[in-house]
């Protein structure tokens, strides 16, 4: 039995060109034994209708999704179709290539075996990757809470200081208060005692003009006298 691997090496479709040359690679890597098939060589028109017409998986790219027809590499093992690339992916993938390439007898419960090792892999990969999600949605509500902590302290910060402001405020009012205060009772002294000035002023004056008035009773009285005595003298 002899394995083919129908190619293009004429093919525009790099990927188609990948694809090709990793599934000689793994060939190679695995010492398989096969025979490459060129159908863009001229003189191999009859191979290339013979992959198209037996090929049941259509080969499909990113850039070609839905080919029109069947698209290389496509693997036979004679003129027994094996697969498309996808499938021969998924079969070294799963360790089973041999049975694929139909170069061992099928064993099923080794496929099975290594398609649920393959699934137990990528549910603890996903697994994997939730708890990392969750580790990292975890720490989202801490960085919250540091930050709710930093507002409050900042919060409590604004407080004082406004209680501080408050403060030095009042302490200022207090002050000014209080020299106003001074000031009037400063003021109210000193209307006290102009007051007091006055008044002794004004009693001090009585005294005075009593004194001047005895002093010209005084005056008259002894003018009196001498006009008296006058009198006298001339009527003598």
């Amino acid at each position: 039995m002899v394995l083919k691997v129908y190619v293009s090496n004429l093919s525009g479709n790099k990927e188609v060109k990948k694809r090709q040359q990793r599934v000689l690679m793994i060939l190679d890597s695995k010492n398989i034994q096969y025979d490459i098939v060129d159908i863009a060589e001229p003189g191999k028109e009859s191979e290339k209708e013979h992959m198209q017409n037996k090929s049941t998986s259509n080969g499909g790219t990113v850039s070609d999704p839905e080919p029109r027809h069947p698209l290389p590499p496509q693997i036979f093992n004679e003129d027994e179709y094996c697969g498309d690339y996808d499938a021969f992916d998924m079969a070294n993938e799963i360790d089973t290539l041999e049975v694929f390439l139909k170069l061992a007898p099928a064993d099923t419960t080794a496929v099975s075996s290594a398609q649920i090792e393959l699934k137990q892999e990528n549910g603890e990969a996903k697994e994997a990757e939730k708890a990392a999600d969750a580790e990292a949605d975890g720490e989202k509500p801490a960085d919250g809470a540091s930050g709710d902590a930093n507002g409050e302290a900042s919060e409590a910060d604004k407080a004082e200081k406004k209680d501080d402001e408050n403060g030095e405020a009042t302490s200022e009012n207090k002050e000014t208060t209080e020299t106003e205060g001074n000031e009037k009772k400063d003021e109210n002294s000193e209307e006290k005692l102009t007051a007091a000035t006055l008044s002794s002023t004004t009693t001090a004056a009585p005294t005075g003009s009593g004194h001047k008035s005895k002093n010209n009773s005084s005056e008259l009285s002894e003018s009196a006298l001498l006009l008296g005595s006058e009198r006298d003298a001339s009527a003598q």
